[in-house]
């Protein structure tokens, strides 16, 4: 009898300990972070306060995306000006640039006295950004700041850091993290403002106690303007003015730099036989930028503050200069 007793009960048994086993193993792979994963969830837990289980939530939901790297590792802005212009600088792009100024007119231009931005720059920014709003992204942010912040070694430490501030944002705003679509560089909004900008220069310009940068459009434009003003925008001052050279100008050391910082002065640029046409005085930073034309030739701008300024917003000198050619077309045809 007893042995039978124990026949029946080692089964039971088994079975216990196997499903056991089967849950303890789906609670390991439930919290099987990396190293860099557990790092950045006691980060946030320690040093921004956010409860662990939050940021594990999210985690667990994040995907990983090959097409968000994809992209990245080609972006328009690899491709020479006289490529790159002709996806911006459209007649579609300028008439619904004109009717957006239209429609917002009154907000443009309260923006403009507010902050000094030029109504045209705000709504060019709308323009390449996003065609005034219609295009606004279809990945998840949450995916693409999870993707490129720990599957993305050449920029991990950047979006790890707009990851972080994404989460901080959802907490702050109430922004149901996992439901926000922005580009692939987890953009987000009218203006693709990332995290960071987002919590540093978003806006509440139209006073309902909200910053809504993906469906209010006024808070999108004060917040555009606000961005500029905070980058030292300049307000009445050119961008930039075109420029020619001589055989004499130093063309190698007058446009190489790191980044895009304003590497000369106008006085300096002058001295190298580059010649152009500003009211500003000689001691103004300044450079020479190139622009690739068809069959290997070059067009030359001089770039100036309000230029460096447009850069802040996306690091592209070709970006800078879409964002002008529209300002200029929206202004004259407008």
């Amino acid at each position: 009898m007893q042995r039978i007793l124990h026949s029946l009960v080692r089964p039971r048994v088994l079975v216990s300990l196997a499903l056991a086993g089967c849950l303890l193993g789906q609670s390991a792979l439930a919290n099987d972070w990396s190293a860099a994963e557990q790092a950045f969830i006691h980060e946030l837990e320690q040093e921004y306060n956010i409860p662990r289980a939050r940021t594990e939530a999210l985690l667990r939901d994040a995907v990983k995306s090959q097409a968000i790297i994809d992209s990245i590792t080609r972006p328009w802005e690899a491709r020479p000006w006289h490529e790159y212009y002709k996806i911006f600088l459209t007649q579609r792009r300028l008439d619904e640039g004109i009717e957006f100024w239209n429609e917002h007119e009154e907000t443009l231009n309260r923006a403009a006295e507010t902050y000094g931005v030029a109504p045209e720059i705000i709504v060019a920014i709308m323009g390449v950004e996003t065609s005034y709003g219609t295009i606004m992204g279809n990945h998840r942010v949450l995916d693409a700041l999870y993707t490129l912040g720990f599957h993305y070694p050449p920029r991990q430490t950047f979006f790890r850091g707009e990851l972080r501030q994404f989460i901080q944002l959802s907490e702050e705003e109430n922004i149901p993290a996992t439901e926000i679509l922005g580009s692939y560089a987890g953009a987000m909004g009218f203006g693709q403002f990332i995290s960071s900008s987002y919590r540093h220069y978003a806006v509440d310009f139209d006073n309902d106690g909200v910053r809504d940068l993906m469906g209010n459009v006024d808070d999108a434009i004060g917040s555009v303007a606000n961005y500029f003003a905070m980058h030292r925008w300049q307000a009445g001052q050119p961008a930039a003015v075109p420029a020619w050279v001589s055989e004499t100008t130093p063309l190698e050391e007058l446009t190489s730099g790191t980044g895009q910082a304003l590497t000369h002065t106008i006085g300096e640029l002058r001295e190298h036989h580059v010649h152009f046409i500003t009211a500003l005085p000689d001691s103004t930073p300044a450079r020479l930028f190139a622009f690739e034309e068809p069959g290997g030739n070059y067009s030359y701008w001089v770039g100036l503050p309000n230029f460096y300024a447009i850069t802040r917003y996306n690091h592209s000198p070709l970006y800078a200069m879409a964002v002008l050619q529209l300002s200029k077309q929206l202004r004259e045809h407008r």
